[in-house]
């Protein structure tokens, strides 16, 4: 169910625009992969874009291709409980040439900030107690066109095994996640704003329920 209501906010957000290669928003959404953690930085591997949609319509759905990151180093916190991660890193989405969508790289680029924050449930893993994270980001980069873009994600985690926290050495597998791409124009950079501001109220509304 909040999987369903984080992707209609989303998309309620979403500007009133074209096509992909030629609007000033685009919504990725990935599902399964690999987090992890060198100590420094959180890695996801082997994510799989399963949607791709437009505001002007064009919905694409399926094994579409993958998302992949790097962030850039752990500046406060820590990867236990909450911190906080700087600039820097790597950001891709890319296609495999499925359902219509292109093959090869669709957006790259780079963190320019982000957020790491684990909430713990004493009922979960039998009464053991478990862990579940959320990594909310800003990225800076391209489209495949060469055209210059930003934009914000949120990715979700499942259950950390053996009821531990997340830490260095200790993988966890995605559970959702939702990218919004933007290439700005003049008057859309506030309503963007407003966008995120609301990603981030519904993520206080998660941790709080």
């Amino acid at each position: 169910m909040m999987k369903k209501f984080l992707w209609l906010a989303v998309l309620a957000l979403a500007l009133p625009l074209a096509t992909w290669a030629n609007s000033t928003q685009i919504v990725f959404q990935n599902t399964g992969g690999k987090m992890s953690s060198n100590g420094t930085t959180l890695k996801l591997s082997n994510s799989m874009l399963t949607s791709f949609t437009t505001v002007g319509g064009n919905t694409y759905t399926g094994n579409l291709g993958t998302v992949s990151f790097t962030t850039g180093p752990l500046t406060s916190g820590n990867l236990g409980v909450a911190g906080m991660f700087g600039s820097g890193g790597s950001f891709t989405i890319a296609g495999n040439g499925n359902n219509g969508i292109p093959a090869g790289v669709l957006f790259t680029g780079s963190f320019t900030g982000a957020s790491w924050v684990g909430t713990f449930n004493p009922k979960g893993q039998h009464g053991l107690g478990n862990w579940t994270y959320v990594l909310t980001a800003n990225v800076t980069g391209k489209l495949s066109n060469g055209t210059s873009a930003f934009g914000g994600t949120v990715q979700f985690t499942f259950d950390v095994p053996g009821s531990k926290q997340f830490g260095k050495g200790i993988s966890v597998r995605l559970n959702d996640g939702v990218t919004t791409v933007t290439v700005p124009e003049p008057g859309t950079l506030g309503l963007f704003g407003t966008g995120l501001l609301g990603l981030a109220g519904l993520i206080r509304r998660r941790f709080s329920a």
